[in-house]
């Protein structure tokens, strides 16, 4: 049986030494010729094993259900038997009852004690005349799986003579000693091992234990420990979040910390130990190390810095993680095994660092107690560890060198505190911000190190460009990234990025990225800005937009270019918005006195669930990471009872609070093991039944994630399109699929349509070379200053002769200018795209020759340009002329993209030429003159009105291979992610696509901040008011106002076929975890066979809120507690949206409107028969006009809106027909102005429309024309703006101004 139940703390514990007859006996010996020195070295051995249960099978089934009962299969058991009639005689005397002879106790199968003796003593075992001080260790254990388990080790001594030692560690004999022997003293040693690395926590556990252990006789050690080991068994682990549990052990107050998150590490030790062993330099040589996967030996004189010093590199490296063999503490019987071939971690004794390095090979060998790095013996390609790239290793040491080390230091000026659980309390709070602090700077570095990654990953193909990655590295970085991208480390990593798995590193990298980084979609250049700061500016940072509402649009410049980091980029210094340390919350655990009596584990289990009980009822709901973890606790704690169904129920709730940290595998177990009784009662509690329906629905879908990584290769055999397409795209250059086609015709002019290796070869080297020589182009200072700070120059000429003077044409996005030559280079603009007015090739005499000549007339500007540009001219003219009409577009229809577009197939255009070898590779390349032609063929005019209406687009699509459609918008003015302060909140804008993904803009600067996915259809949204106007207590919830819309095929009718919409986990930017319970939770409550349409309204009121499914299914919510107040089902087929006004529901379903209570009871009905004829058409779309008493509605494939008085619903209905429109298929109240989006008719074609329609006097004010096709989406942002979204076609946003 699988181990599904999270287990507790303790997992085994074991006591180590030897036999103290056997001791006695060679003491003795050694004592009578006073030679103590000639004591071999004894072998220890384990004496007594204490497993979970602890208490008996009866008992557990009268009273209780163990923690482990979910997770111990049968295993092998043994006990090392004791003297019998020493045990009874003892046992007697203390009136304890007898010990059988035999007990089974069951060792996990996946638990190997056969080296732990060595381990709990790896400096050898040695009786000694002196008491020595009590030891503390610890231990890792990988299995074959990679799969660590922990361990603490405590040492102490006994007498060997009869006697013990009192807490303040003196020694007092039973008799007095007569001999030397009786000054001898034997070592003992505890082992917890446990599947948490809760190195801190088990440490005073095993503090507490020692200081009892140390007045009893070697006799009662076992029944201590056996009670010891039974109380950390009910202990346990907290799940990931801000909740930490406190137990007393008296005398101290032990802390088990939780994980951050479920993808964070469970952190219960000093990280700043390396920084006190190390300087920064040789702690970044060490994770150099790590890092290019070298065999590396850790030496100490003490064996617990061995392992913590050594966990601490693994945790800085997160989340990365190590692959390879990891063991920190090595016996001296285990020296062999740095003899491995293949990389490894240990760690020996200091003793062993000569015998070690002599004897192996290629070997890192780390001194911690002098903070020293030396090699053994290397190969000549293994001599050297490279450097940490400057940059980030400069910022590192900056940032290290700034942290407070030293606890007294930082507390000198405090006075002396006489509470020791308060001395406890502030050096825990200093660790805990010590160690987040160091955390943030370990991760930057990795960050810093590897955030141009994702520069060079193809995600659609999952391809990785080593090369040129390599390419765009510094010389000096370069031995360093060699190595490391060879390493199995380094591939796990870039499984992970082509996951788009949402880690540390992905949340910092987003967090910190400029919005040129965030630019994917365009050719690489070097803006002005980084030619200014080539060399890297530790003080140059990226400001973060505050604004709190839609600022004026005129006043943002739109980003008209894109742009990447250079290979010489200085790395962005930028912090984290996240807080250094997020504050915790800590809940007691009950006390259990006697933990191996059934009785009192019971009463423990219920005290535990009364106080999480009313630490839950007493918890404000806004608090939902606390109320998560406090649901969790409960269904564990219930679980370990036996209660099955409130365990159920508990876990219901967690799936409802933060489905993040939801037990889905352990619910899923506790499913198929419940008694048909228990099932039976799930069955008739609907919320329990559709848990039981999603957990194992979600089991039949786990589907095989795809996790190869391949590197780029040039093709090496003929390709026809769909080949080419796919090999374009993962080399990076271009996704637009129509743009590779075009390409791939310019390729293939006067040949057969398909394209040799060598063609490839030629145009992928020419594109590099070229993007490569773009980074070494330095301007001189006066040039630069002449030009925008976001300018890049994508093109420069030969020199020529012009009419300006000798030099060269540079093309940067915005314009053209003469880079002059001579004695000082000097700037001559000839013209920006937007104010050219004519461009002409033709050919000036010269002697008898005719030179070829670029023209370019510009409107301010009378002289004409002239450049005798030779054999650059008519690539020249192509290229001036595309830039020209893309401007041009660009202004037109206020798409940035257009420019960027026309961007690429200028550089395009430009490589083809250089690429092929042909007297017609001009014709060749204009087979790229995409909007060249476009202006000249099919001119695209922009009517007035839309010009003076339509203020910007977005493309929420933008890096993706086709254009999406965009289903639904929502505008947030406020904060939505929890992590966010009030002051730093930015508007956002939410763009639901096709197939489930979710893009969200920053609504201040249009640029995208995140992209996530929610399932693999689409999402909708039907209801519509203002997220500002929200009640405080809904803040959590704004988001539900949009709703999902999952289907599997569309079917001939239009409509969609049901299907169970699932939440998945693979996102490419963190939503905000309210976000995501929201959604989830909305979704777990809707019938499973109908949540193929989930529409979720905003808020009546402050306390209750309402959704529904396509079934017909309505779900009452408490706005507060996030629980269903009650449902009801409509009569109807087909629920396709649902609003609310003045207590009553208004709820489309077919072709007809239904108002009812908010209890389901059905009041009035709208039908749509007396207005149209057979066969009905369904409604598409209806809004309510409170304000004027109003319902509007639409109908499929009708051009024609419906107004009924909300009054008197039996009056018939005025209707409006909009003219040369198709079809109606949304609506947005908006002052007192209906905006009315569809399809119609515009200069021949079918377009998608806007018209906004006066509601007083039911005439159509405007109509807008900004879309290619058809506006699916319509959002209001404070009234002073209406967003547009379109079909697939185009898959863009318009931003509209309200008048």
């Amino acid at each position: 049986m699988e181990n599904l139940l999270p287990s507790a703390v303790l997992e085994i514990c074991v006591l180590v030494g030897v036999s103290r007859d056997k001791v006695k006996e060679i003491v003795c010996q050694s004592a009578q010729r006073n030679d103590v020195k000639s004591f071999l070295p004894f072998e220890p051995e384990i004496l007594s094993v204490f497993v979970p249960p602890f208490i008996s099978k009866q008992e557990s089934q009268a009273t209780t259900i163990n923690s482990n009962a979910f997770n111990k299969t049968k295993r092998r058991s043994f006990r090392k038997k004791k003297e019998k009639s020493k045990i009874e005689s003892a046992r007697t005397l203390n009136g304890a009852q007898k010990l059988p002879e035999t007990e089974d106790i069951s060792v996990p199968k996946d638990v190997d004690l056969n080296g732990l003796p060595q381990l709990c003593f790896p400096g050898g075992f040695f009786v000694t005349s002196e008491l020595k001080d009590d030891h503390i260790h610890f231990l890792v254990f990988t299995d074959v799986c990679g799969n660590r388990t922990y361990g603490v080790v405590a040492q102490y001594c006994q007498p060997v003579q009869e006697g013990h030692i009192s807490s303040n560690g003196q020694v007092h004999w039973e008799t007095v000693p007569t001999s030397k022997a009786a000054a001898y003293f034997l070592p003992y040693a505890i082992c917890v091992i446990s599947r948490y690395p809760y190195f801190n926590a088990l440490k005073d556990c095993l503090s507490c234990l020692l200081v009892q252990l140390k007045p009893y006789k070697d006799l009662d050690v076992d029944d201590l420990i056996k009670e010891f080991a039974a109380k950390l068994s009910l202990i346990p682990s907290p799940p990931p979040g801000p909740l930490h549990l406190v137990f007393n052990m008296k005398p101290l107050q032990v802390i088990f910390p939780s994980r951050e998150d479920p993808d964070s590490p469970l952190i219960d030790l000093d990280l700043h130990l390396p920084f006190l062993c190390f300087k920064p330099e040789q702690v970044l040589k060490i994770m150099t190390c790590i890092l290019t996967e070298r065999k590396i030996v850790f030496f100490s004189s003490d064996w617990s810095l061995l392992t913590l010093v050594s966990e601490c590199f693994m945790l800085y490296l997160h989340p990365i993680q190590w692959q390879h063999t990891f063991v920190p503490i090595l016996s001296r019987q285990m020296l062999d095994f740095v003899m491995a071939p293949t990389s490894f971690l240990m760690g020996c004794h200091l003793d062993h660092f000569g015998e070690v390095s002599k004897e192996a090979d290629d070997l890192i060998l780390i001194n911690i107690d002098n903070g020293e790095i030396a090699q053994s013996k290397s190969f000549e390609d293994e001599a050297d560890i490279p450097d940490i790239p400057l940059q980030a290793a400069e910022i590192f040491i900056t940032r290290v060198e700034g942290l407070q080390l030293h606890y007294d230091l930082e507390r000198c000026h405090l006075g002396s505190c006489t509470d020791l659980g308060e001395v406890q309390l502030r050096r825990r709070n200093w660790q805990q911000k010590l160690n987040s602090e160091i955390q943030q700077i370990t991760l930057q570095l990795i960050v810093n190190i590897f955030r141009e990654v994702k520069d060079h990953l193809n995600y659609e193909h999952r391809v990785f460009n080593s090369e040129e990655f390599m390419k765009t590295r510094v010389p000096g970085d370069q031995p360093f990234y060699r190595k490391v991208l060879e390493t199995y480390m380094f591939h796990s990593f870039l499984k992970a990025r082509l996951n788009r798995r949402m880690d540390a590193f992905a949340r910092l990298e987003l967090s910190t990225q400029s919005e040129e980084d965030s630019s994917t979609d365009s050719p690489r250049r070097p803006t002005m800005e980084k030619m200014v700061s080539k060399r890297f500016n530790p003080e140059r940072m990226i400001s973060k937009r505050m604004g709190m509402s839609l600022p004026n649009l005129q006043d943002i410049k739109p980003k008209d270019y894109p742009t990447r980091n250079s290979s010489l980029r200085g790395v962005n210094t930028k912090l984290a918005t996240r807080r250094i340390s997020k504050s915790v919350s800590t809940f007691r655990i009950p006390e259990v006195h006697f933990p191996l009596l059934g009785q009192c584990v019971l009463s423990y289990y219920i005290d535990f669930v009364s106080h999480l009980s009313r630490a839950i009822n007493i918890l404000p709901p806004e608090n939902s990471a606390l109320l998560a973890g406090y649901f969790y606790l409960r269904g564990l704690i219930s679980l370990m009872q036996g209660k099955l169904l409130n365990a159920l129920s508990d876990f219901q709730n967690l799936y409802k609070t933060d489905v993040r940290i939801f037990p889905t595998e352990l619910v899923r177990k506790v499913v198929e093991t419940l008694p048909p009784s228990d099932r039976s009662q799930a069955d008739h509690k609907p919320e329990l039944k559709r848990l039981i329906s999603q957990v194992l629905d979600k089991q039949r879908e786990i589907a095989k994630v795809d996790d190869h990584v391949k590197n780029f290769a040039l093709p090496k055999t003929h390709m026809q399109l769909d080949d080419f397409v796919k090999r374009v795209q993962e080399s990076g250059i271009v996704k637009d699929i129509d743009t590779i086609h075009r390409l791939f015709d310019a390729l293939t002019v006067g040949q057969q349509k398909q394209i040799d290796p060598e063609t490839f070869k030629d145009f992928y080297n020419y594109w590099k070379e070229t993007e490569s020589e773009a980074q070494d182009v330095n301007l001189p200072p006066a040039v630069i200053e002449r030009l925008d700070k976001n300018e890049c120059v994508y093109k420069l000429s030969a020199s020529v002769k012009t009419n300006k003077g000798v030099g060269k044409i540079a093309m940067t996005q915005k314009r053209l200018f003469l880079l002059t030559e001579g004695g000082r280079p000097s700037y001559e603009e000839i013209a920006t795209f937007r104010d050219i007015e004519e461009v002409r090739s033709t050919t000036v005499a010269f002697l008898l020759l005719r030179i070829p000549t670029l023209k370019i007339k510009a409107m301010s500007k009378k002289e004409v340009f002239e450049a005798n540009l030779k054999s650059e001219c008519d690539l020249w003219h192509l290229m001036v002329k595309e830039m020209w009409a893309g401007k041009k577009m660009a202004d037109d229809h206020k798409d940035p993209q257009y420019i960027q577009q026309a961007l690429t197939n200028v550089l395009l255009m430009d490589a083809v030429v250089g690429a092929l070898q042909s007297s017609k590779i001009i014709y060749a390349a204009s087979k790229l003159s995409y909007f060249d032609k476009m202006k000249n063929e099919v001119p695209m005019m922009v009517p007035k009105t839309t010009a003076e209406t339509l203020k910007h687009k977005i493309n929420p699509s933008a890096g993706e291979t086709f254009p999406q459609a965009v289903e639904f918008l929502l505008y947030t003015p406020g904060q939505l992610d929890p992590v966010e302060k009030h002051g730093d909140a930015h508007p956002k804008l939410w763009c639901a696509l096709d197939e489930g993904k979710v893009a969200v803009f920053d609504a201040s600067t249009w640029s995208k901040q995140h992209c996530f996915k929610v399932g693999s259809s689409k999402l909708q949204q039907v209801a519509s008011r203002t997220p500002g106007s929200l009640p405080p207590q809904a803040r959590t919830l704004q988001v539900l106002r949009q709703a999902l819309c999952h289907h599997c095929s569309p079917v001939p009718s239009g409509r969609r076929s049901p299907a169970a919409c699932r939440l998945h986990r693979g996102l490419c930017a963190p939503p905000p975890p309210k976000i995501l319970q929201a959604l989830q939770q909305a979704l777990h409550l809707s019938p499973p066979q109908s949540r193929s349409h989930l529409l979720v309204l905003p808020f009546p009121n402050d306390s209750e809120a309402y959704s529904c499914s396509v079934d017909g299914t309505v779900i009452a919510w408490n706005v507060s507690t996030l629980k269903v107040n009650h449902r009801f089902q409509l009569p109807c087929e087909t629920l396709t949206s649902i609003k609310y006004h003045d207590s009553r529901l208004w709820c489309c379903v077919g072709s007809c409107i239904l108002v009812v209570t908010t209890s389901g009871f059905i009041r009035q009905k709208v039908k749509m028969e007396e207005y149209v004829r057979d066969p009905l058409p369904s409604l598409l779309s209806f809004q309510l006009f409170p304000e004027r008493d109003q319902v509007w509605a639409s109908c499929s494939g009708s051009p024609d809106l419906y107004i009924w008085n909300m009054t008197d619903l039996s009056t018939p209905a005025q209707k409006i027909s909009l003219q040369d429109c198709a079809e109606i298929t949304c609506m947005m109240k908006v002052k007192n102005q209906m905006w009315v989006g569809g399809r119609g008719l515009s200069q021949g074609k079918i377009k998608g429309k806007i018209f906004v329609v006066d509601a007083e006097k039911k005439t159509v004010e405007k109509e807008l024309v900004g879309h290619i096709d058809t506006v699916k989406a319509l959002c209001s942002a404070e009234d002073r703006y209406v967003l547009s979204g379109s079909g697939k076609e185009e898959g863009k946003v318009a931003i509209w101004k309200v008048e």
